[in-house]
């Protein structure tokens, strides 16, 4: 074990304390066990330690030590799995002459060995998710794989860790960071028994208090922390609360100052779709070539969220191996919520928007000096010297063209916001997406073309009454 953290049983008699002297001290008990549980949101990831100790009967003091590391001292706790009903701990004590040393006194009933639980704090280790996702030649099917990597920056390696990463935010007082590099004595101005609590309290609201003997039970995700080196690792998933819960089965060594990258879940032949969506707020003016593909069961998904990450999108070749299509970060993808993968412009498919018309109608006109408003026909002026137009509406006609030189049909969604008091006039069959977005879609033929064409008229002035989308049929129309 490092020397950043110094755990050490001190045996002494009764009789050696008042003497202050013939202190023996053992041999540093290596880790029976430990957990971590890393919050990213935070950057705090909470620690569990067991330790299998040999007490002497009468007082014994125990010292933790966090030199050179970014444990919150604050948080740490010492609690006695068994014999429970043999050992108490007596006390807590920072020593101001040793600064970052915590002491404890323990009063065993037995010589024998006992088995304690350190928990704690720490900031610097942190867990990325990213993806890999490969489409079938024909693209009607792709395999999704997923990562994890842990970067432990914490000052202290952590061997034969059990690992777990949570999926979601927290919010605690303080960021554990900024507590790691306090004094003791700025420690002590906090209120100790409000911070710890509140603490205790939102971990065991997230995680729940998990009793540790021998091996760690979570809850039956997973029993024992003894996995073969040769074995597959597996992520086991289990909801609490609003947070989710990446046990990574087995057990890893996370050394300080190295990230290790391990495999989350893998879904093959999962099915997706795939759209053209033209979007101008979200992907520029360009139609872009979309794969969606759903996290849920029958895309052998759906056992939890995915956390945020980066995808790497490839196409299986046959022989000729994979092509590169893209590569694009995700945001957290709920349960039964779509995988929207974003390819970029397909150079088969032509898309051209085309301003045909535009023109003022409407025109309001106000005549100085006096409060009344003249309605002036489409295009028409005002012959008053000192009229000023004060209300109007601008008429544009637009066209779009689709061509699809691919050797499949396609589907286009077209989704277009605008801003002020506007109605939308076609025959393209939309739909409010909200108040300011008119959506409609548009199914093209392979190695056809199709125009699909609307009118925008944009109340101005005083003409403006609201400010949303309005959706209308052309003159004439039904």
């Amino acid at each position: 074990m490092k020397k950043s953290i110094a755990f050490s049983l001190i045996l002494v008699c009764i009789a050696a304390l008042a003497r202050a002297d013939n202190v023996d001290l053992s041999t540093v008990p290596a880790r029976d066990a430990v957990q971590l549980t890393i919050y990213n949101s935070e950057d705090i990831t909470l620690v569990r330690e067991t330790r299998v100790v040999s007490f002497k009967k009468g007082l014994n003091p125990l010292q933790f030590s966090w030199a050179n590391t970014q444990i919150d001292p604050s948080s740490v706790e010492l609690t006695i799995l068994k014999p429970a009903d043999e050992l108490e701990l007596l006390d807590a004590t920072f020593p101001h002459e040793k600064p970052q040393i915590l002491y404890w006194n323990v009063q065993s009933e037995v010589d024998g060995e006992a088995t304690i639980q350190i928990t704690y704090f720490t900031s610097g280790i942190t867990w990325s998710a990213d993806y890999t996702a490969i489409a079938a030649g024909d693209e009607s099917t792709l395999d999704l794989e997923g990562f994890v990597r842990i970067t432990n920056n914490s000052g202290e390696e952590y061997e034969n860790a059990q690992v777990r990463l949570v999926v979601g935010t927290i919010n605690l007082v303080e960021r554990i960071a900024q507590l790691a590099n306090l004094s003791i004595d700025q420690t002590k101005e906090l209120d100790q028994e409000v911070y710890s609590r509140f603490k205790k309290d939102a971990v065991n609201r997230a995680l729940g208090r998990v009793e540790l003997g021998d091996h760690f039970s979570l809850g039956g995700a997973i029993e024992g922390s003894e996995l073969k080196s040769d074995e597959p690792k597996e992520i086991v998933k289990e909801g609490l609360s609003e947070y989710f819960i990446y046990t990574v089965e087995g057990t890893e060594t996370i050394p300080t100052g190295w990230s290790k990258r391990l495999s989350s879940f893998e879904a093959d032949d999962a099915p997706f779709m795939i759209e053209y969506r033209y979007r101008p707020r979200e992907y520029g003016e360009q139609l872009v070539r979309m794969y969606l593909l759903a996290n849920d069961e029958k895309s052998h998904l759906g056992t939890t969220p995915l956390p945020d990450g980066v995808v790497r999108i490839y196409r299986d070749k046959g022989r000729d191996g994979l092509s590169y299509l893209a590569q694009q970060t995700i945001e957290y993808v709920p349960i039964g919520d779509m995988i929207e993968l974003n390819l970029g412009v397909d150079p088969e498919v032509v898309f051209e928007l085309v301003k045909t018309r535009s023109q003022r109608v409407a025109i309001w006109t106000q005549i100085h000096g006096a409060n009344t408003f003249k309605l002036v026909g489409d295009d028409a002026r005002s012959e008053e010297e000192n009229a000023t137009v004060v209300g109007w509406n601008e008429c544009s006609t637009y066209q779009q063209r689709i061509r699809n030189y691919t050797a499949r049909p396609i589907n286009v969604e077209m989704r277009r916001t605008y801003d002020g008091h506007v109605a939308f006039v076609s025959r393209l069959e939309p739909k409010l997406h909200d108040f300011q977005t008119v959506e409609f879609t548009a199914k093209v033929d392979a190695g056809d073309k199709k125009n699909l064409d609307f009118t925008i008229l944009q109340h101005l002035g005083t003409n403006a009454k609201q400010s949303n989308v309005t959706l209308a049929l052309p003159p004439g129309g039904e």
